[in-house]
């Protein structure tokens, strides 16, 4: 088992920025691939961002490409997620996804989920 636990989440204006954590424990770490997924009220849980086990390669939804960063630090277990200019389009429940052997890039793939953070941008 992981466990994920998410934090960073809050209510900011639009144009501002956030960083959300997600900090893993359990059984080891290594090799995981991770990500960050949102679901709005009303809507599915859409894939956000995704980073390899060594942090090569990165992938990053349209509706967030050049505005989101995704970073990890495997010394301390935790995966990031710098998130730019917000606009109230990205408020929601923001989920941290561990996939073994991969980058999780579709909800169907996650092994482990985290329980979400919530993200709130005002106009």
């Amino acid at each position: 088992q992981v466990q994920l636990v998410e934090s960073g989440g809050g209510l900011v204006q639009a144009g501002g920025s956030l960083r959300l954590s997600c900090a893993a424990s359990g059984r080891t770490f290594s090799g995981y691939g991770m990500g960050w997924f949102r679901q709005a009220p009303g809507k599915e849980r859409e894939f956000v961002a995704a980073i390899t086990w060594t942090g090569g390669n990165t992938y990053y939804s349209d509706s967030v490409k050049g505005r989101f960063a995704i970073s990890r630090d495997n010394a301390k277990n935790t995966v990031n997620l710098r998130m730019n200019n917000l606009t109230p389009e990205d408020t929601a429940v923001y989920y941290c996804a561990a996939k073994r052997r991969g980058p999780p890039l579709g909800g169907g793939a996650v092994d482990y989920w985290g329980q979400g953070t919530q993200v709130t941008v005002s106009s």
